[in-house]
């Protein structure tokens, strides 16, 4: 990194109030949480498989008559 960036880095830091080192570990904390954690095609590929298979389910009606008995039961 140039001296010039440093220069930049450490001006920000102080206008937040704040060590250049602290102001380094957010920034970098933030950049690791913008990052997925996951690649998109990973993604997808779980989604298709599970879009191949046939799971259980009562239909609609039923679904939402044991959704409605539930509440009120202290249940989540």
């Amino acid at each position: 990194m140039s001296e010039a960036e440093l220069r930049a880095y450490e001006r920000t830091a102080r206008a937040k109030k704040m060590p250049l080192s602290e102001w380094v570990r957010q920034a970098l904390r933030a950049a690791r949480e913008m990052e997925p954690g996951i690649s998109a095609d990973k993604k997808l590929g779980a989604i298709r498989a599970a879009a191949q298979r046939q799971y259980p389910a009562p239909d609609i009606e039923q679904m939402l008559g044991e959704i409605e008995s539930g509440y009120g039961q202290g249940q989540p």
